[in-house]
């Protein structure tokens, strides 16, 4: 009974994680709240996912046949079946959901970044600047090597030339802070647990925010980058993109309020609570999940007939 409520501790976390990851994006210096928040969400997808494991584990070795395979003298013995039972069937269920949904998305992003990098690559490139014709208006970091801005002609008539050296400004900052692969990570614990979809909305704005400050330090003028954002966004509201979900674009994210934290920057604010707090939900899925696993393995060196790792058999 003790494994099994400590398995669903980690389950339990990620709900907490939420305001905390909004709070952090408000108090912290956007790139600090993106190594942070990136960090604490790979953590909990790893515990969520092992604590399932644990229980699956569990429920597969009260059933004689898998524990006949694993050389158990007799099946996991439990506490109580009425709970053990259900809770492994649905740990079972969900780790095959997660599984098929990542499957699918890293088969569909994977599609897209191919397609990307061969439009691209059709292409003259003026240094990192790749210009496609589209009348769609876009623009992207394009990972890959070598890293490209990828940019529609349509994006640049919407943009002054201030404007362009700008939105260019901004996908150069993701490029070079390798911005594609903490959206990765988001991509990939967002399909871990309900809650973390959330958190990944969160590092993607942090990241956005992160390419804003980067590029508006670059042209010198906070202003014209608000502008320049806001402008891009406006023509690229209604278009359509195959770019793929971990190619950063400074027209994705809650623009208005990435607007109003370039026209109005303040100070990062302390928030060491914040960070304990997250340190410590992390610690606590962690260490449930860590015990859970040395539970289940525990019990199974115990059906095994090797109680303390001392074999009893004869």
């Amino acid at each position: 009974m003790i494994a099994l409520l400590l398995a669903l501790v980690p389950l339990l976390v990620p709900f907490a994680a939420q305001p905390l990851a909004r709070h952090a994006l408000d108090r912290l210096a956007p790139a600090r709240a993106l190594w942070m928040l990136t960090a604490c969400a790979l953590a909990l997808a790893a515990s969520c996912a092992a604590a399932l494991g644990a229980l699956v584990l569990t429920g597969l070795l009260k059933l004689p046949l898998f524990a006949a395979l694993d050389d158990l003298i007799h099946p996991l013995h439990t506490p109580s079946d009425l709970l053990v039972l259900p809770a492994a069937a649905l740990a079972t269920g969900a780790l095959a959901l997660t599984a098929c949904t990542l499957a699918r998305s890293a088969l569909r992003q994977a599609g897209a970044f191919r397609t990307a990098r061969t439009q691209a690559s059709r292409r003259p490139a003026a240094g990192d600047l790749c210009v496609v014709e589209s009348p769609h208006p876009d623009a992207y970091a394009l990972p890959g090597r070598p890293h490209r801005i990828v940019v529609t002609t349509a994006m640049l008539r919407s943009l002054g030339a201030a404007e362009r050296e700008a939105l260019f400004a901004h996908e150069r900052a993701h490029n070079g802070a390798g911005h594609h692969y903490f959206l990765a990570v988001a991509e990939l614990t967002a399909h871990c647990h309900p809650a973390l979809h959330a958190v990944r909305a969160d590092i993607r704005f942090a990241a956005e925010r992160a390419a804003d400050e980067t590029a508006a330090r670059t042209v010198g003028d906070r202003r014209l980058t608000a502008r320049a954002i806001a402008r891009a966004a406006l023509a690229g509201r209604v278009a359509p993109s195959s770019r793929p979900d971990f190619a950063p674009a400074a027209t994705t994210g809650p623009v208005p309020r990435r607007v109003t934290a370039l026209l109005t920057p303040g100070h990062p604010r302390a928030a060491r609570w914040i960070a304990l707090g997250l340190a410590l939900g992390v610690a606590l899925s962690a260490g449930s999940a860590t015990a859970a696993v040395l539970g289940v393995h525990h019990q199974v060196e115990v059906a095994q007939g090797e109680e303390h790792g001392r074999p009893s058999r004869g």
